[in-house]
């Protein structure tokens, strides 16, 4: 455990359950739901209400081998091609395998998914997949129906659930067994301010870091929380070098913050062109599914030819759908576009990438487990070695269900036990960031780290958030008075700090352009020295070090041991310690 805590009050309430399920996505709802129904006092803490996570945002839909013909090894090897070589195969084995039938038992939980005049669940195709297996719900509005169904569930069962609460750091016992949360619920009610959860076992489901981008598909509270905490409290994090631009998200201008409207890539799936504002198709005869190739591919290469038109957008072309096709199978996107002054029925729609999907995460094993004992992560929050590089289109949704599935299997057959909270060890504050440093830090990493890459770009991007990171401890070591004071904003930026430092220092350390990792001055895949996971952890002087495994499959998750705090300084600012 590294002892560090966010800068916070004393926790003013708690309670004990056993399990607390931090999100309320697909991921997190699906665990609580198996896990109460299995006798488990289960309590659901999110961040704003039970339908406001990243879940109900997903349009395209839920990736599956449900289609006539199509097999899980097909959607296995889609799945292997799309992530770059660094996909562990072990993991996509299971999503693949196991997929079918969780998506089934979605069904019995009652969602709605759009099926053909003859009853079958209707597939469409995106990008990477070779065939139809995306299902879809309402057209374009497949999260939200998941979101619906699983909120019902979630009340019908009467589960105790905890709104506008953000999660803060994880309480251990004695043996460095996970204990619970400390949370800060925002507003009056049952429980207000800081407080705690006690259970034995944490699952975190908080979804993506999209925020720490200036322009993200991502909601408000994607601010990487839970990665945040976990590095905290000593876990390992992996791969968060690899995110995933989506490459069709709709253009609002130059300047554009905060969460942007997405454009599925179900629209490409249903024949629209990606052209430029000649009209030319630029994806034909660049990859054999052009428009449909991987979300990395497509994204490079809107951006190569924005670089080479200087332009600040692409379009994309589905003129030919007609009113008809756009309002029945597409009515979210039709709604948004023409909110922003565009009728995709009579003109193209400008689109340019924008940061939509963290491949990395918390490093766990194939139940869910971390490398902290008790504590689980599961869906964007974690890195289960399904995406690799690259994440295939609609592997999502599927990967918060089945995995969800394997936690709460795992926490009833244990029936884990935490002793009491631990409260002689140290604790170690971490200097709160000031909350106006938020577009700052968004501005360093879409400059620094965004689509392109580069060691001068990622290292200036490295000396300015560390910079930031030294300010703050130099603020409260000088007690002055400008110093940042504990409440929302400031532990949300103070984590985007976090996940952004520690996402700098794995980029800076993969020298080779793989999957969505796009190192201009290192173009090419180096599979000899990097088909292999960067793995980080943190010390108790909030200082990233880095591991590499010896090959591109995850290997067992171990508790983490005690980071040496004899390690020698870095030599640079940034830098990061390398273990052999």
């Amino acid at each position: 455990m590294t002892g560090i805590r966010l800068t916070a009050p004393a926790p003013g309430w708690s309670l004990d359950a056993d399990v607390v399920v931090v999100g309320s996505g697909v991921a997190g709802l699906t665990t609580a739901l198996r896990c109460a129904a299995a006798g488990l006092a289960t309590v659901v803490v999110t961040k704003a209400r039970l339908d406001d996570g990243s879940t109900r945002w997903a349009q395209g839909g839920i990736a599956a081998a449900l289609g006539e013909g199509d097999t899980p090894e097909q959607h296995l090897d889609d799945t292997l091609v799309a992530g770059a070589g660094l996909c562990d195969e072990a993991a996509v084995r299971t999503l693949v395998t196991e997929g079918p039938d969780a998506v089934r038992r979605l069904i019995g939980t009652g969602a709605h998914f759009d099926t053909t005049e003859s009853g079958d669940i209707a597939l469409t195709r995106e990008g990477g997949h070779h065939r139809r297996r995306i299902a879809h719900a309402g057209g374009d509005a497949t999260g939200a129906e998941i979101s619906r169904a699983l909120v019902e569930a979630v009340r019908e069962a009467a589960l105790h659930t905890i709104e506008n609460a953000l999660v803060l750091d994880l309480l251990t016992d004695a043996e460095g067994h996970t204990a619970g949360v400390t949370l800060h619920v925002m507003g009056e009610g049952q429980h207000d301010g800081v407080g705690a959860v006690r259970a034995p076992a944490v699952v975190l489901a908080t979804g993506g870091m999209g925020q720490v981008f200036s322009a993200t598909t991502n909601p408000a509270v994607s601010t990487g929380d839970g990665v945040a905490l976990a590095l905290r409290a000593g876990a390992e994090v992996s791969d968060l070098e690899f995110v995933q631009f989506h490459p069709t998200v709709l253009f609002l201008g130059s300047g554009s913050e905060g969460q942007q409207p997405l454009v599925s890539e179900a629209v490409r799936g249903e024949g629209a062109h990606l052209v430029d504002a000649s009209g030319t198709r630029f994806m034909v005869g660049r990859h054999e599914l052009a428009e449909l190739a991987p979300r990395d591919i497509v994204a490079k290469a809107i951006t190569r030819r924005m670089e080479l038109h200087g332009t600040e957008h692409m379009y994309l072309d589905a003129r030919h759908f007609g009113a008809e096709m756009w309002e029945q199978r597409f009515p979210t996107i039709l709604a948004a576009c023409r909110a922003h002054g565009i009728d995709p029925v009579t003109e193209p729609i400008p689109v340019a990438p924008a940061a939509h999907y963290a491949s990395g995460g918390i490093r766990t094993d194939l139940r869910g487990r971390t490398t902290v004992p008790g504590l689980y992560a599961c869906g964007e929050v974690a890195c289960t070695g399904v995406h690799g590089a690259n994440r295939l289109a609609s592997n999502s949704l599927l990967e918060g269900l089945v995995f969800a599935e394997r936690i709460a299997a795992d926490i009833v057959e244990d029936r884990p036990h935490a002793g009491a909270v631990e409260t002689g060890t140290p604790r170690t504050p971490s200097p709160l960031i000031a909350p106006e440093a938020r577009s700052t830090i968004q501005r360093i990493m879409t400059r620094g780290a965004g689509v392109l890459r580069s060691a001068e770009s990622l290292a200036t991007a490295a000396d300015e958030l560390e910079a930031l990171h030294n300010s703050a401890a130099l603020a409260v070591e000088a007690d002055e008075p400008k110093v940042a004071v504990p409440g929302v904003e400031a532990w949300e930026v103070t984590n985007l700090l976090l996940v952004s430092r520690v996402l700098v220092a794995a980029a800076r350390q993969r020298e080779e352009t793989r999957g969505c990792h796009w190192r201009e001055d290192r173009p090419e895949r180096d599979d000899e020295n990097w088909r292999r996971h960067l793995v980080v952890r943190l010390t108790p002087e909030r200082r990233p070090v880095l591991r590499r495994t010896e090959t591109q499959a995850f290997g067992p998750v171990r508790p983490t041991q005690a980071p040496d705090c004899a390690a020698a300084p870095p030599t640079h600012p940034a830098d990061v310690t390398e273990e052999p």
